[in-house]
């Protein structure tokens, strides 16, 4: 009798459905609860599965640890988690769309609570989102007439002076939230709240594309590690409004 011997491929790594059933995350999730889970079983969950030698739950703690905790992972835009191996599309979408409900249940159920009146209200407001981060990160506010939040938006992360998202996205953003005032915010990871010419340049040009759509441009926050600047506070933002109506220099 023959025997026919097959060449020995690489070794598959077994996957979650080969787990013994008390050990799988979701099925211990329907069991025992969300919160008998760690933070990689919680992703791996919403990744569903793996890739080719890895399951989900290997996946995700590799995804964890190159964003270094959940909340990060929260905070990363979508193209920062397609630069991940391992995170196609349809998983990139899933994360970010989970992760942006999460944020939005975060906020106050009334949004009539959530109130920016002063430039001081936004400084604070602030303050306590961009502060102490390694990255740099730029968001902006959407308002209506009465100052009431309408969205809060992460729109950039990347490193010192990058973090800046084109103006026709800002643009777009604030037709879609029907807003009619816009307050933006970036930090600096140096720890130093100073405006740098940089950051003048972009705000004159966001200024110049708001003002013929009539939105107002409230102000430009630098969160620093240990204080904090605001345009208008400081005159910048005069300055700005000045140079934009005064007459073209022959």
């Amino acid at each position: 009798m023959e025997i026919s011997l097959k060449p020995i491929g690489k070794i598959k790594s077994k996957g979650i459905v080969t787990w013994p059933e008390s050990d799988r995350p979701r099925e211990r999730l329907l069991r025992m609860g969300a919160q008998s889970l760690t933070d990689a079983e919680l992703v791996a969950i919403l990744l569903r599965v793996g890739v080719q030698g890895i399951n989900a739950v290997e996946l995700a703690r590799q995804v964890l640890k190159k964003f270094g905790s959940l909340r990060a992972l929260a905070e990363a835009p979508l193209s920062a988690l397609l630069e991940v191996k391992g995170l196609k599309g349809a998983k990139a979408a899933q994360l970010t769309a989970v992760m942006e409900i999460a944020r939005r249940i975060a906020l106050p159920d009334s949004r009539d609570r959530v109130m920016i009146k002063s430039t001081h209200d936004a400084t604070e407001y602030f303050q306590s989102r961009l502060q102490g981060l390694s990255e740099e990160h730029f968001r902006a506010l959407f308002l209506n007439k009465r100052g009431v939040l309408l969205e809060d938006a992460l729109l950039a992360v990347g490193s010192v002076d990058r973090a800046r998202p084109p103006i026709r996205l800002i643009v777009t953003r604030i037709l879609q939230a029907n807003a009619s005032a816009v307050i933006v915010a970036h930090n600096h990871p140096s720890g130093a709240a100073d405006a740098s010419e940089s950051d003048k340049l972009f705000t004159e040009d966001l200024f110049a594309a708001l003002n013929p759509i009539g939105v107002k441009l409230i102000d430009h926050v630098v969160v620093g590690t240990d204080s904090v600047l605001s345009f208008t506070d400081s005159g910048i933002m005069d300055e700005i409004a000045l140079s934009a109506v005064a007459p073209a220099r022959k």
